[in-house]
């Protein structure tokens, strides 16, 4: 089983929020820390201890695996993986959505929203990050314990379209978005083929 987390809010109540990506490396807010405190005891009751542990380099996100492993009884070292790094915005980092929207228009905003569809300009390396996402699964889908994975949004939702039982299961969700502070889960159904029963759930 693979529990994807998105990192906690790095925006402050009040504050605009941007499309922050790989070149902007915010910290969590106190908002955020309490987000991610909320998951850890939530996975806590679950009875889900991780036998593995991947996060993103960038800080937020490093901070939430953090504060999630301290409700773990036996914490294991999280490990880097950069195909978690979120997703370069290129002209439109650190911008509004209604500045992005006035440069790209609302439909290739909505492409990336609802298909993943990188906008004009966006650095995404889509092949690269399913092909990723498509060796973890194979890897370690033996192992009992489910595995952790803290990441951004922009990258999370390249797991959905990693593999072919997941995409077809597209329709029926009403984004690829996570929010900020929400997981989704990916296992195996009873029929073999992987499942996503939760996506965007937060606790």
């Amino acid at each position: 089983m693979f529990v994807i987390v998105r990192h906690g809010n790095t925006f402050t109540a009040g504050e605009t929020p941007r499309r922050i990506g790989a070149r902007t490396d915010l910290p969590l807010t106190d908002a955020g820390r309490e987000q991610a405190r909320a998951l850890g005891a939530h996975f806590a009751r679950q009875g889900w201890q991780f036998g593995k542990v991947l996060v993103s380099p960038l800080l937020r996100t490093r901070q939430t695996a953090q504060l999630i492993e301290v409700a773990q009884t036996n914490a294991i070292p999280a490990e880097t993986a950069d195909f978690l790094r979120e997703i370069d915005h290129g002209p439109d980092e650190n911008q509004t959505d209604d500045a992005i929207i006035a440069r790209i228009g609302k439909p290739a905003l909505a492409a990336w929203d609802e298909n993943a569809t990188p906008p004009p300009d966006w650095v995404v390396d889509a092949d690269e990050r399913i092909a990723a996402w498509q060796k973890l699964f194979a890897a370690t889908m033996a192992d009992n314990r489910p595995t952790l994975l803290v990441t951004s949004n922009g990258a999370a939702r390249f797991a959905l379209l990693a593999d072919p039982s997941l995409r077809a299961a597209l329709g029926a969700m009403a984004t690829l978005k996570l929010p900020t502070g929400g997981y989704g889960v990916i296992c195996k159904a009873s029929d073999g083929a992987l499942d996503a029963p939760v996506w965007g759930r937060r606790p």
